[in-house]
């Protein structure tokens, strides 16, 4: 699934599943670099998601207050 077909919440999601499989120490060494490097660009998916849903809210809240 790309970044780009999913929604923040289903991306923060993962996000959480990857960590508790982290912490129960149930991956492997193989499966733990390809799930840390999946969490990396769902973590900056969520960032730019972020950033863009800031920038919109500070326009909107620009014009009301103009």
């Amino acid at each position: 699934m790309k970044n780009e077909e999913i929604t923040y919440t289903e991306a923060k999601a993962e996000i959480e599943k990857i960590v508790a499989l982290i912490e129960s120490d149930e991956l492997d060494v193989d499966e733990l670099s390809t799930k840390v490097k999946r969490a990396s660009e769902l973590v900056a998916f969520c960032k730019q998601k972020l950033t863009e849903t800031d920038t919109e809210l500070q326009k909107i809240l620009e014009e009301l207050n103009a």
